[in-house]
């Protein structure tokens, strides 16, 4: 998930993952291997694998896939992942946090500053651009069949902070603390998720009108989300369905 998470965002999400169903299948896994080495196997009492599992199934990671993941992680494999997060500034300003879970740290922080260097980034230091980002819990539903204002009671009900409509969906704003229990409530009042994670959200955004930074700036997105140690890449780029 890119960037502040807008329904035209999540459906060009959407489309680059179904079109890398194997790519998204590592990056979860990695995720899954951490947290059942940080809080054990079973998701009763580990709440973070318990947020994995599900935002795995939302993927269409099949089930087998991911017990397979569990009982590797249980098993003892030895791969040691690192979660370093990077800042930097994209083209026309934009900054962007990229999350990585890495065995080499050193490979990732090259490839990344390769990334930023070639579509007109700067790869920054630590805390550059992290004072323009909340982290928050946000969940996207659809509101196909269903009434905005019972959706937004609903959502205000189980301990949201926000609730922003669209046409065809939702956006629910969350603190990190309350996330996974506005999930639970909203799933059990059977609403649909488009996406549900806990993201950076800027809290001011840049709007880009160059087509040549547009393109440098899709083109440094893509570039970062193919990255298979690279988890998820948070930006301020407001206008993100006007890129190429």
């Amino acid at each position: 998930m890119s960037g502040h998470s807008k329904w035209n965002n999540i459906k060009r999400k959407k489309e680059k993952t179904d079109g890398a169903r194997a790519k998204v299948f590592t990056k979860v896994g990695r995720e899954i291997s951490v947290a059942v080495r940080e809080g054990g196997p079973d998701p009763a009492s580990n709440s973070k694998l318990a947020d994995l599992i599900s935002k795995a199934k939302r993927m269409n990671v099949p089930n087998d896939n991911i017990q397979r993941i569990i009982k590797k992680a249980e098993g003892g494999d030895k791969t040691e992942y690192e979660a370093i997060t990077y800042e930097g500034y994209g083209p026309g300003g934009v900054a962007i946090m990229v999350e990585t879970l890495t065995d080499n740290r050193n490979r990732t922080a090259a490839d990344l500053r390769h990334y930023f260097d070639k579509h007109g980034g700067n790869l920054g230091a630590v805390g550059c651009v992290g004072f323009l980002f909340n982290q928050k819990g946000v969940i996207d539903i659809s509101l196909e069949d269903k009434d905005p204002d019972e959706a937004m009671m609903d959502a205000l009900d189980a301990g949201a902070e926000d609730f922003d409509a669209g046409e065809e969906a939702a956006e629910v704003t969350t603190s990190p603390e309350d996330f996974s229990a506005v999930c639970k409530a909203l799933e059990a009042k059977g609403y649909e998720f488009l996406s549900a994670d806990v993201a950076m959200v800027p809290t001011t955004t840049t709007t880009l009108t160059d087509p040549d930074q547009l393109t440098k700036m899709g083109k440094l997105l893509d570039a970062l989300e193919d990255n298979d140690d690279v988890q998820n890449v948070w930006h301020s780029l407001e206008n993100e369905e006007d890129l190429p």
